[in-house]
């Protein structure tokens, strides 16, 4: 294992032999890292903490601390982070509570670019992007492939969908509809359309595309309330697996959804 000389590592962190250790890094007791998982410099990790494979952690990252809820009185809670995810300078990430599960989860393939704040339970799918600055309250919930740009903000309990993007500084307080581009900040934030961009990158097909940006037509409607809305989509819009994904969505919504 390369471990710089001026690292420290608890005795008891389980480590593997091809993970990289730089300098001035804390490693704790109860973390657990992977195979080629690489700690560049100055990383701090703590708590009941496991961090998968081939990632690599930028200096000054800090991983699995105590939540800053108020609520949260240092019990036992997890962090989790899986493989090949690109964690770079000053993000800092901080494990579950009591009140969201115990646990914060990260999946796979994920890029958190300089300043990222991941709060208590999050639960962070595979292949998102989150640009630099970006802020997460507790208990945010984001599905694959979500792309929230520079410095948004997102407040607790909100879900972001699958293929999404959010424009930069925006600030989220309802959900964010999958397969949407959505900007603005608070009452003047707004589901533009489609992320088409980002679904032909995906390989969804044309077909997707044109059924989705109908869908947002329709919930855009200010002659329409919700109801009516879905009622529309339910009989305009082919019954595509992309259009039940956003029905189901917006039915599973407790904080409403931006439109």
């Amino acid at each position: 294992m390369p471990v710089h000389p001026s690292a420290i590592l608890d005795p008891q962190a389980e480590i593997h032999p091809s993970a990289e250790i730089g300098p001035f890094c804390v490693i704790g007791p109860d973390v657990k890292i992977g195979a080629g998982t690489r700690l560049m410099a100055h990383v701090y990790v703590e708590g009941s903490t496991e961090i998968g494979e081939e990632n690599v952690f930028y200096p000054y990252a800090t991983v699995g601390v105590a939540s800053q809820d108020l609520k949260y009185h240092g019990e036992r809670a997890y962090t989790y982070i899986g493989n090949r995810n690109r964690i770079r300078e000053f993000v800092s990430i901080h494990r579950g509570t009591e009140g969201g599960g115990l646990i914060t989860r990260i999946g796979d393939d994920n890029s958190l670019l300089a300043y990222t704040h991941v709060a208590h339970d999050v639960q962070l799918g595979n292949h998102c992007v989150l640009s630099n600055g970006v802020t997460f309250a507790g208990h945010v919930t984001v599905g694959d492939w979500a792309v929230i740009s520079a410095h948004s903000a997102v407040h607790q309990f909100c879900r972001i969908g699958r293929h999404s993007m959010i424009g930069g500084f925006s600030v989220v307080v309802q959900d964010v509809l999958p397969f949407s581009l959505t900007t603005g900040s608070g009452r003047e934030i707004k589901l533009f359309d489609v992320n088409k961009v980002g679904l032909e990158r995906r390989g969804f097909s044309a077909e997707a595309i044109q059924a989705l940006h109908k869908c947002f037509r329709l919930l855009r409607d200010k002659k329409l309330n919700t109801t009516k809305a879905i009622e529309a989509i339910r009989a305009e819009v082919p019954a595509l697996p992309e259009r039940e994904e956003l029905l189901a969505f917006i039915a599973s919504s407790e904080r409403g959804f931006i439109k």
